[in-house]
């Protein structure tokens, strides 16, 4: 770690202050999640901030395991969180009381900073997603951290130069030197803003130069995946025959948003299709095994059973035997010739370890898949998150780990190509790993947070 950080909690518990109170904002669903990481090792903390939060998307599931209070109003919006997409989704939640939700969540924030001060208290806040709680910070008048989870400076560079991009609106995203514009970086170089945590070691980089306190500490995105089974290693003279002998299996996250995720889940049944036909020839099977496991990750606000039926539509029949273990009783097994599916709502982590590479139509998933060293193939879907607009982005900002196709049946073509170059597959298992970062970040975050943020 090149940052020079001050050691962690030196001094909180030898100071005669009042308690540190956090409050903690975050506008999105996996905003929140990486939020709560955080603050699950900051509670660890020999001296933990009480902490509260405000969820400026949504309801703010993911804090309801913490045990802390929430402050202001929480509503879902038409778009969930996805209005810079769509110009459109944003006309919508303006009709659905957006405004009206944002003055009440600002004064929110100004009531619980006033209380705290007359109250005595040391406060500060971290923010979490991009600039709208930036914004909120900076507006609250009192010291504040910023996690920056939307935006990385991959998304329009690479470690030597910018990308070469045909869009001819494409220089706005970088035109001052930054994927963060000067408005972004000017609430970021503010006096109370203490510390800055992108979401990479490059976009850190990047703001370090133009004056921003940036840390480089990783993406909590990669923390809390560990599998419940490892997967099997070989080792010895018979590594590549033992290789071939176990199947090959293809991990497909079509993203957790009904009905979006149904429309996905129809458009990866033909990739589908169109990899099990790769099996008949017996070109492609000399770089695999002869059979083949899809492994559905299926988010939990999916019904299954609409799941199933698509599946099952598509000549996929009941099978009693799983081909791979699977940590979770519920799964159920399919088979087609010399093909599995495995349809799973509770092993998330498993799902991603024990896939060789991604059918992917997500957000947060396939940045965590391709974080583990694997490829994934994308298909553009129609939204309202999982847009070609999205998809083109997200390959930029995950550079040779993705694929992103035009069509589902173009998918089979690229898992020949895949496997007939291993060179390419360790350049990807290297990319992965560099651009999301290594896990452990949300304690990183945790540690020094506190510290900077208790500085005056």
């Amino acid at each position: 770690m090149s940052d020079s950080l001050p050691s962690p909690l030196t001094s909180n518990s030898e100071k005669n202050t009042p308690r540190l109170r956090l409050l903690v904002l975050s506008n999105g669903h996996g905003e929140d999640i990486i939020a709560v990481r955080i603050l699950r090792k900051l509670q660890q903390q020999s001296n933990p901030p009480e902490i509260f939060a405000l969820p400026l998307v949504g309801q703010g599931y993911a804090y309801q395991g913490l045990d802390i209070p929430l402050i202001g109003s929480v509503r879902t919006m038409p778009s969930g969180g996805f209005i810079y997409m769509d110009g459109r989704q944003f006309v919508r939640d303006v009709q659905g009381g957006l405004l009206q939700l944002t003055v009440s969540q600002m004064n929110a924030i100004r009531h619980w900073v006033n209380t705290q001060k007359n109250s005595g208290n040391r406060i500060a806040i971290l923010a979490v997603g991009d600039i709208v709680p930036l914004i909120f910070a900076w507006l609250s008048g009192v010291n504040y951290g910023f996690v920056g989870t939307a935006r990385s400076e991959y998304y329009v560079r690479d470690e030597v130069s910018l990308l070469k991009r045909k869009d001819k609106g494409a220089w706005w995203e970088s035109f001052s030197g930054s994927v963060y514009h000067p408005w972004e970086r000017w609430l970021m170089s503010r006096q109370r803003c203490k510390a800055v945590f992108p979401r990479d070691s490059l976009t850190a980089e990047i703001l370090k130069r133009l004056s921003i306190p940036a840390f480089d500490l990783g993406n909590p995105m990669m923390d809390a995946l560990e599998p419940t089974i490892p997967r099997p290693r070989f080792y010895g003279a018979h590594i590549e025959k033992q290789e071939l002998a176990r199947p090959l299996v293809v991990t497909l996250l079509p993203g957790s948003r009904p009905p979006e995720a149904y429309a996905n889940w129809h458009q990866m049944m033909v990739a589908v299709s169109a990899i099990m036909a790769l099996f008949s020839e017996q070109e492609f099977v000399k770089y695999t095994s002869k059979t083949v496991v899809f492994l559905g990750a299926i988010a939990p606000t999916l019904h299954i059973e609409s799941i199933r039926q698509i599946l099952e539509s598509q000549g996929w029949r009941p099978y009693t035997q799983s081909p791979i273990q699977i940590p979770d009783a519920d799964s159920l097994t399919f088979q087609q010739e010399n093909g599995y599916f495995i349809l799973s709502q509770n092993a998330y982590n498993d799902c991603l370890h024990q896939g060789d590479l991604a059918i992917a139509m997500a957000g947060t998933a396939t940045e965590q898949f391709v974080g583990l060293g694997k490829p994934a193939i994308t298909i553009p879907g129609q939204g309202p998150q999982f847009t070609y607009a999205f998809a083109e982005a997200q390959s930029r900002h995950l550079g040779q780990s993705v694929i992103l196709v035009e069509q589902p049946s173009q998918v089979a073509k690229d898992v020949k190509s895949l496997f007939a170059n291993p060179d390419r597959l360790q350049a990807i298992a290297e990319n992965g790993v560099r651009r999301m970062g290594r896990p452990g970040a949300a304690k990183r975050i945790a540690e020094y947070s506190m510290e900077l943020l208790w500085n005056e």
